[in-house]
């Protein structure tokens, strides 16, 4: 893992979500995104929760990523039989969390993407080795197996992904 390389699609990321909000118009923020139920608004939050997800996965990480492979595999087939509810509760939350505003989200974001950048300097390589099988039915961007690594190159895709959704005129 380039740590260098995963640090700056972090920045990109952020200073690009700073740049969408600064010049997004209320009318950009109320419109339907591109391939998805959500406005504008709340693709911004979807986007931001990419990188909540990586906070709460990195602890899963380390306590599911010392089980036996069968557990942890057990694990990710359990949470790939809920991804109904999954779905549902990813699709309500950035509903709900559309309603906070732009600037909240562009502080909160800034506040995850710190943390982040703390969290992966003091990463050993033995941590970042780490990994645990994942629902892959969850995200496009799990795969069957993911290091700790992986995890945290998964928010710029995610990212990436969901920003071409955005139909904001800005």
């Amino acid at each position: 893992m380039d740590r260098d390389t995963v640090h700056e699609a972090w920045e990109r990321d952020r200073i690009a979500f700073h740049a969408l909000i600064a010049h997004a118009t209320e009318e950009d923020l109320r419109r339907r995104s591109r391939g998805t139920k959500w406005t504008n608004r709340q693709l911004l939050f979807h986007l931001l929760l990419g990188y909540q997800v990586v906070r709460a996965l990195r602890p899963l990480v380390q306590v599911v990523g010392r089980l036996p492979r069968p557990v942890g595999r057990a694990f990710a087939r359990g949470l790939n039989a809920a991804t109904t509810p999954f779905d549902t509760i990813n699709y309500l939350g950035s509903c709900g969390g559309g309603l906070i505003g732009t600037r909240r989200m562009g502080r909160w974001l800034d506040h995850i993407v710190a943390r982040l950048h703390r969290s992966l300097d003091r990463a050993t390589d033995a941590d970042l080795a780490r990994g645990m099988h994942y629902p892959t039915r969850w995200d496009p961007f799990f795969t069957d197996y993911m290091s700790l690594a992986d995890i945290y190159a998964f928010p710029a895709q995610h990212f990436a992904f969901h920003q071409r959704q955005l139909t904001l005129n800005s």
